[in-house]
């Protein structure tokens, strides 16, 4: 027996060991995950967001110039949103009307619910429409999130929620006033 050899070397023809050291490679860089690279948007003066799809699209100008696939809503992300509690994420026509840098994620925008007619219905109801909702990063405390990641699922009280790339750059381009249209 060749002892220059080591014990792998001999189960293995010469054919096998380039596809091992492949698997082991992809293996390997199985669990590794990028951060993010920086996302660059111009003035985004309209946001539509397709609920069912998962979709923000993004406007400047009346041209598409962006998409983020993958949103992350509330728990109960069918319907409408109507009352405090109920997990779902508004349908209507809002705007963007301040952001919070000091949010329990990373950076957050807050979104006009409840305007008059939510406030409204709710109150016909005998019920609270809530409010506090937001576009916002991942939770600040998830370590996933430093690498690119999101929490799994549909995850947020009503919220709606993107990667800490994407939350950075739409605080960079999206002003207050801006018009959000969201639907199911």
């Amino acid at each position: 027996m060749d002892q220059t050899k080591g014990p792998l070397s001999l189960s293995l023809s010469k054919a096998m060991r380039p596809r091992l050291i492949l698997a082991l490679a992809l293996y390997m860089s199985a669990g590794a995950t990028q951060a993010e690279a920086p996302l660059h948007l111009p003035e985004i003066d309209y946001i539509r967001v397709e609920k069912s799809a998962r979709v923000m699209v993004l406007y400047s100008g009346g041209q598409v110039v962006h998409r983020i696939a993958g949103i992350q809503l509330g728990d109960a992300p069918a319907g409408p949103k109507h009352f405090q509690g109920d997990e779902r994420t508004p349908e209507g026509r809002y705007t963007i009307d301040y952001g919070n840098p000091g949010s329990a994620y990373h950076l957050s925008l807050h979104i006009s619910y409840p305007d008059a007619n939510d406030v409204a219905y709710a109150r016909a109801q005998g019920r609270s429409p809530g409010g506090l909702i937001f576009i916002h990063g991942q939770p600040n405390d998830w370590a996933g999130a430093d690498r690119g990641g999101r929490v799994p699922g549909d995850w947020t009280d009503g919220c709606i929620s993107v990667s800490n790339a994407e939350i950075e750059a739409l605080w960079e381009a999206v002003a207050d006033g801006t018009v959000i249209d969201i639907v199911g």
